[in-house]
């Protein structure tokens, strides 16, 4: 047993059995519905279909990160217990949690200076930052220190590649990454944005794909291009939805064709109901170990 934890937040978009089984902590963002506040508790408070449902039918949805007292209660919780922490966040493109959890660190060191607290920045989003998180995990149980654990993830955290595509650019929309005219033209024309999470952790819009059939054929070919070892990666592969499973397996479907050497079967998650509020249904994200994410 190690003599520390890790530990992320609800915006990993794994479930709370994955959570559980790897011995990875966390804790949960906030969001809100029609002005109500609600635990991103991984769907236990609001099941993610009626989360969705109600976002298409109107529901004003709004977030916000994990505060500094939040933070600062939940690293007290392991260090009085003498336990030390590596604690990875949302990535700071998309979110300010990082300052909030690297301002609760220094408050927390102050009081436990015989411990040691590790915060990363992991530019990761969803289930890639679960990738990420899991990947951390198995090391840990290989016997990694944690200022070993805290050099590796430093050093790979870019490696881990996040493609979307989304079937319904409203949401992209009303969050400003795409313009109401391009949507327009996209919908006339049955356009399906191809996305990645780019080195310094923002959401990118990298290709314009027309169809549903072609974006997967797409999104797949783009990890034979980048995986480790191409099509003879022997990684995991992750995979979250925002309430379209039927998409999402299709795409995890061709990616067992494609990779007979990954490692298990495709894990495929929701996306939760943090990124979800931004990025509303429909939208498909894939995840894998490759290719450093760079300019």
């Amino acid at each position: 047993m190690s003599d520390y934890i890790i530990s992320c937040c609800s915006t990993a978009d794994i479930s709370k059995e994955h959570f559980t089984a790897r011995d990875i902590k966390y804790l949960c963002f906030h969001y809100q519905l029609d002005g109500v506040d609600y635990p991103d508790d991984l769907g236990e408070t609001i099941a993610f279909p009626d989360f969705y449902k109600k976002l298409v039918d109107g529901a004003d949805a709004s977030t916000s990160q994990v505060n500094i007292s939040e933070y600062l209660a939940f690293f007290e919780s392991f260090l009085k217990e003498g336990k030390d922490i590596i604690h990875i966040t949302l990535s700071s493109g998309i979110s300010g949690s990082y300052n909030s959890a690297v301002n609760a660190a220094n408050i927390a060191k102050e009081r436990y200076p015989e411990r040691k607290l590790y915060i990363i920045d992991s530019l990761c989003a969803s289930a890639g930052f679960g990738l990420l998180a899991d990947a951390m995990a198995d090391r840990r149980d290989e016997g990694m220190t944690i200022d070993e654990l805290r050099d590796w993830t430093e050093e790979n955290k870019l490696r881990v590649n996040h493609w979307f595509f989304s079937t319904d650019l409203t949401f992209f929309v009303k969050g400003g990454r795409i313009s109401k005219g391009a949507a327009l033209f996209g919908g006339v024309l049955n356009i399906c944005p191809l996305m990645n999470v780019d080195y310094e952790g923002h959401l990118i819009p990298r290709e314009k794909i027309r169809g549903k059939k072609a974006v997967i054929k797409r999104i797949v070919k783009k990890m034979k291009e980048l995986a480790d070892d191409g099509v003879n990666y022997n990684g995991k592969v992750f995979m979250s939805h925002a309430d379209c499973y039927e998409d999402a397996k299709a795409v995890a479907d061709l990616v067992d064709e494609t990779f007979k050497n990954k490692k298990g079967d495709v894990e495929i998650n929701w996306i939760g109901t943090t990124i979800g509020s931004h990025t509303g249904p429909g939208t498909v994200a894939l995840f894998y170990f490759g290719k450093k994410r760079e300019d």
